[in-house]
């Protein structure tokens, strides 16, 4: 895996909007925290405040800034505005050989998953499953912890998350290490069957979601587990599930009750709790990266996203 190099305060960072349009007025409250929080310059994306139905500009216009930022050399990092839906329209058209031939800090989640995948099988590229600027840090409840997390694109860090930051239940016992892998769960269905489908060979599979039902989880998990995606992890991180309520709860299986069905009987680590998605906190993880999950310690140890 490649890692690209870390930040300088005084680099430029590229800011472009790959999926969904962005919210505007969030996007711009929160570019005080790049600027003045974390020493950056600001680039912006040609087509960053473009809104094509539920998609932010065009595929052309999209694809355009995102492979503009990754030839620009003064630009050292590419963080996304938001996700929402869009990101797999243009993932067959991507110039791989130009980002691994160019490796730069690459920052985003939720639908930026797709990317994630893409960049990490095509191009060998560690990137940064983290908060974005419009859903996340233009609003007053992004948080400190939120805040540091940005700290590791500085300077080679590695990462522990243990139950200082929040409660975690062991839903399958072991230890395993490999590199992180997954993000959005319902961008990793999406994928399988496709030349992006997401590769969990003795690999740490992270998933989150936000708004769907626990009958929504079931189903992912199942394709999850038919298409051997379980089998073939070596342990399992599971993120934040925001906004799972059943709208029935007369008809409704609790989504603890769906993720001990398809964990409890996988003999590797499986551990639920983290701050990981669409939530404050949210824990801010290099993807491609080795880490270490325990059940036994209840911890998540993480190598360095940046050299």
């Amino acid at each position: 895996m490649i890692l690209p190099n870390r930040l300088q305060p005084g680099d430029t960072i590229g800011v472009i909007a790959p999926a969904s349009h962005p919210n505007q007025e969030y996007l711009e409250k929160a570019l005080p925290f790049l600027q003045e929080e974390l020493g950056l310059n600001i680039q912006l994306g040609k087509y960053v405040s473009e809104k094509n139905g539920y998609l932010a500009g065009t595929d052309e216009e999209r694809l355009e800034d995102l492979h503009k930022m990754f030839e620009n050399p003064d630009i050292a990092g590419i963080i996304c505005a938001g996700g929402g839906y869009g990101t797999s329209r243009i993932s067959s058209e991507i110039n791989f050989d130009l980002i691994r031939d160019n490796p730069k800090i690459f920052w985003g989640y939720s639908d930026i998953t797709y990317l994630h995948t893409a960049f990490r099988q095509k191009a060998d590229l560690v990137t940064f499953h983290g908060p974005m600027l419009s859903s996340d840090i233009g609003k007053e409840e992004f948080d400190s912890l939120s805040r540091e997390m940005f700290q590791q694109l500085f300077e080679p860090t590695s990462l522990t998350y243990d139950e200082g930051i929040s409660p975690l239940t062991v839903l399958s016992e072991g230890e395993a290490s490999g590199e992180i892998v997954g993000g959005n769960l319902s961008l990793l269905v999406t994928s399988i069957g496709t030349e992006y489908e997401v590769d969990t060979a003795e690999k740490l599979l992270l998933i989150e979601d936000i708004g769907e039902e626990p009958y929504r989880i079931d189903s992912f998990l199942n394709q999850l587990k038919q298409a051997g995606k379980l089998h073939d992890a070596a342990g399992i991180i599971v993120g934040d599930f925001n906004k799972a309520e059943p709208k029935d709860q007369d008809a409704a299986i609790p989504l603890d009750k769906v993720l001990e069905h398809y964990f409890s009987d996988l003999h590797k680590p499986v551990l639920s709790g983290f701050k990981i998605g669409h939530c404050f906190p949210h824990f801010a993880v290099p993807l491609g990266a080795t880490a270490n999950l325990s059940s036994h310690s209840k911890t998540l140890h993480i190598s360095p996203g940046v050299k």
